[in-house]
């Protein structure tokens, strides 16, 4: 009896090991039985120093299977009291290299209609993205080139190198690349932008002259100094064929007036937004999108035209970029002025707020108290809506 009870004291103080239970008889418990009475006393040690490698090995390996995580284990191990790791479970356990090469490689989707390699060219530094056909040359971002354009010679820079895009999604024929920029070239259209400073205010004077209605914007020469365009806005038409000859006969190039629009202007001049930023057409912006006085009604703006409005004096092009994701989310959530069931009672719904997902009730109780309560959208199952929302769907 005595021997029985040391065996069992030392069993406790062993933890993580236990014989197995096989079928056989007492032999084979005998044999293990005396296995643990031979241990060392400084059994306790030994069984902690193991466990922390096979540890670290399990955190440092893919582990999918139980049978990939049998072969991690001696055969007398099968619980980890720090992890509380059994062999029934499913473990994925991933290093934090072996996570970031995951998330890095990118996704391909395979496109297997014809293809056309292209360059995309910018004239501005942050304006439009044009398709140009290489023409044999190998440009890299930040690089400048020389490309043909319907204006004649343009200086470009590249922000597109030598790329393959489907060839449905181009307008054919592609204009040509006719160099990458040399030092000379990139000289050339410095000189240029001086000249076009010059060229600004000497048109301002002939608008003066003329006693023309019109705003003088920007000027800019093309890279072959063939032409002179001049860029201005007007609240009507202008006769400017005047203005035109009178400048001919100064510069001794061909002249261009185009008329823009005032959203083209902020785009052109650049300038600070009411968020204090730099204006999103003069920065990323490649074109305008349509915004419209309902966008800022569905996302419980101010009205007021000056707080909804730009430096151009439209409506702000921000106004779009959350539209799409609170549509998302006030199509989950019950209409205002809908009939609702709440946990607290009939009520009709006097505000949504889509991205909390919830929505304000107004709840009249039995002594006719009106309570405006919050609740979460899945809170509330909708009995009725108003008509002007039938009518829309």
């Amino acid at each position: 009896m005595e021997n029985n009870n040391n065996q069992g004291n030392q069993k406790q103080n062993i933890g993580h090991r236990r014989p197995h239970h096989r079928k056989g008889g007492n032999k084979k418990n005998n044999q293990n039985n005396n296995k643990y009475q031979q241990r060392p006393e400084n059994i306790k040690s030994q069984e902690n120093s193991t466990n922390k490698q096979l540890e670290e090995t399990i955190n440092k390996s893919k582990i999918s299977s139980p049978s990939e995580l049998d072969s991690l284990f001696d055969d007398d191990f099968i619980y980890f009291s720090d992890k509380k790791l059994k062999k029934e479970e499913k473990q994925y356990t991933f290093t934090e290299e072996e996570l970031d090469k995951i998330l890095a490689e990118p996704v391909v989707v395979e496109d297997n209609r014809p293809k056309t390699e292209i360059i995309g060219i910018r004239f501005k530094k942050m304006g439009k993205m044009y398709y140009f056909d290489p023409n044999g040359f190998t440009a890299k971002v930040g690089e400048s080139a020389i490309v043909e354009t319907a204006r004649g010679l343009e200086f470009g820079y590249v922000c597109l190198g030598n790329h393959l895009v489907p060839t449905d999604d181009l307008f054919q024929p592609l204009k040509p690349v006719v160099r990458i920029a040399t030092p000379e070239d990139i000289a050339h259209n410095e000189e240029n932008s001086e000249k076009e400073i010059e060229a600004f205010k000497i048109c301002i004077e002939k608008i003066s002259v003329h006693k023309l209605d019109m705003k003088l914007v920007d000027a800019q020469y093309t890279f072959d100094n063939s032409k002179l365009i001049f860029y201005f806005t007007s609240a009507g038409r202008v006769d400017f064929r005047d203005l035109v000859k009178d400048l001919a006969s100064v510069f001794k190039i061909r002249i261009e007036l185009r008329q823009i629009g005032i959203r083209d202007e902020a785009k052109l001049i650049g300038g600070l937004g009411i968020c204090g930023r730099p204006l999103c057409c003069a920065t990323f912006l490649s074109d305008f999108v349509q915004v419209s006085i309902k966008m800022a009604k569905e996302q419980n703006l101010s009205l007021n035209s000056n707080k909804i409005s730009g430096t151009c004096g439209r409506l702000m092009c921000c106004l779009r970029y959350e539209y799409d994701t609170y549509r998302e989310e006030i199509e989950k959530l019950p209409p205002v002025d809908g009939i609702v069931e709440t946990p607290e009672g009939k009520g009709t719904v006097v505000e949504v707020s889509p991205l909390s997902g919830t929505v304000k009730v107004k709840i009249i109780d039995k002594q006719e108290n009106v309570n405006i309560k919050a609740f979460k959208g899945t809170e509330c199952k909708v009995l009725s809506v108003p008509t002007s929302v039938e009518e829309k769907k």
